[in-house]
């Protein structure tokens, strides 16, 4: 690199954001990821020994991603070559490709986004990886294993990174407003500590959002960047939540299991992030009416109508107002009694007849007699209706499975409903055999 050059080089890096120039220089400058790079960590001792395994480094936006893999390929000696799945494609691997086969250093090929590449690109890639022309490390923000094809996720190592802690945000915070060679310790700027406070709470664990916030706080401050001026720049908190990627299952696991643990407080702050994340008012609604009929049942039936209630209100209101029905439904839902018969007697019986050989056929007293012939084959003989004698023992299984239980009530309101059951009902009568008619 020539003096223009270098000029040129440091001239970029002034006009670089914050987030940028504080990255980390060294590995003992990295924040966060102590599970990964802390002292005796496997991959640690496997950068201080010089080398380092193709990986997939897997997390939520700032949390390090792009700086730890610049860092490995600097700790272990390796050219850097960084590629964006956004807009790179196969030729631009090639081109990686060649010059790794020219270069006598090892070669660290850095694909950021790498979900985004199709299942052509990745394969692609999966030649070199093996044969060790380059050593891949890609970002991605999406779980691997829906993401990355099963052939390249065998070939590398999937690290997991977490969220930055607020102690890890208050230093990042703290090492730029002190830094005069990169951050802002030539400014003569001061951090409030309340406005400190509220940079690393709205944050929320992602470092490059904090930074952006300093910096653009920064900009308009005149000697104290204080708390009402970075509440005017941040207008709200950075919220980590993806519809089409884990954060969007991740969420409607946790609502829907505060629901079944009838906790509405818990259910109401789900909620109310897939509401702040732009989720579909139409994939919450759906949520309701699963929970409302797979945990709640007929424990209390008038859950399911008002889920649905809440579902037609919720799409013919649209956002913000459909946040109300979706709410109502929510606490009722939740505060509902809990039983989950219903699904354990359909789960069996789908299990019997598709799993244990036990698809019989329809007994001749309960087949179709709506047909002119229906009688000469023997259809309905020995049926009686329901209607004129209700109290007359009557099976309407087929004979192997006579007494065979699939709905156990669980709830008293269920065992009610089970009790007002006509005497010759099977079920009223408590017939219990195991299958195929077992006692």
């Amino acid at each position: 690199m020539d003096l223009f050059e270098t000029a040129r080089a440091k001239a970029r890096e002034g006009r670089a954001p914050l987030a940028d120039r504080m990255r980390p220089r060294t590995l003992a400058e990295y924040v966060g990821q102590a599970h990964l790079v802390g002292e005796g960590q496997p991959l640690r001792l496997a950068i201080e020994a010089g080398v380092a395994p193709s990986m997939i480094l897997w997390g939520p936006p700032g949390t390090g991603k792009t700086t730890l893999a610049r860092l490995i390929a600097r700790e272990i000696g390796a050219r850097f070559e960084e590629v964006s799945a956004v807009t790179a494609g196969v030729a631009d691997l090639r081109r990686v490709v060649e010059g790794a086969r020219r270069a006598a250093a090892p070669t660290l090929l850095f694909i950021d986004e790498i979900h985004r590449f199709n299942k052509a690109q990745q394969d692609a890639v999966l030649p070199y990886v093996e044969d060790g022309t380059v050593t891949l490390i890609g970002s991605t923000t999406e779980n691997p294993s829906f993401q990355v094809i099963p052939a390249l996720r065998s070939r590398t190592t999937v690290y997991r990174l977490e969220p930055l802690s607020r102690e890890e945000i208050g230093a990042i915070l703290d090492r730029a407003m002190a830094d005069r060679d990169h951050g802002l310790g030539r400014t003569g700027l001061a951090l409030a500590p309340d406005a400190r406070e509220h940079l690393v709470l709205s944050a929320n664990g992602d470092a490059r959002y904090a930074l952006n916030a300093l910096e653009a706080a920064a900009r308009a401050a005149r000697g104290t960047i204080d708390r009402p001026l970075v509440e005017r720049v941040l207008q709200r908190a950075a919220l980590r939540y993806d519809r089409m990627g884990d954060e969007h299952y991740d969420h409607a696991s946790a609502f829907q299991k505060s629901l079944r643990g009838s906790d509405p407080d818990a259910a109401l702050y789900w909620l109310a992030k897939m509401i702040a994340g732009g989720e579909d008012p139409r994939f919450i609604a759906r949520r309701l009416l699963v929970t409302a009929s797979e945990d709640v049942g007929n424990a209390d039936p008038l859950a399911l109508v008002v889920a649905e209630a809440a579902a037609r209100a919720a799409e013919t209101l649209g956002w913000p107002e459909a946040r109300l029905p979706l709410a109502q439904a929510v606490v009722y839902v939740a505060t509902a009694p809990k039983s989950n018969a219903v699904i354990a007697a359909i789960d069996e019986a789908l299990a019997d007849v598709e799993q244990r050989g036990r698809a019989y056929p329809v007994p001749p007293e309960l087949r179709d007699t709506h047909y002119r012939d229906a009688e000469r084959y023997g259809h309905g003989a020995g049926y009686h209706y329901s209607h004129e004698d209700p109290d007359r023992p009557q099976a309407f299984l087929p004979a192997p499975l006579r007494g065979r239980r699939y709905y156990e009530p669980r709830s008293e309101a269920e065992r009610r409903r089970l009790e007002r059951l006509p005497r010759g009902s099977a079920a009223r009568r408590g017939e219990r055999k195991g299958p195929d008619g077992e006692q």
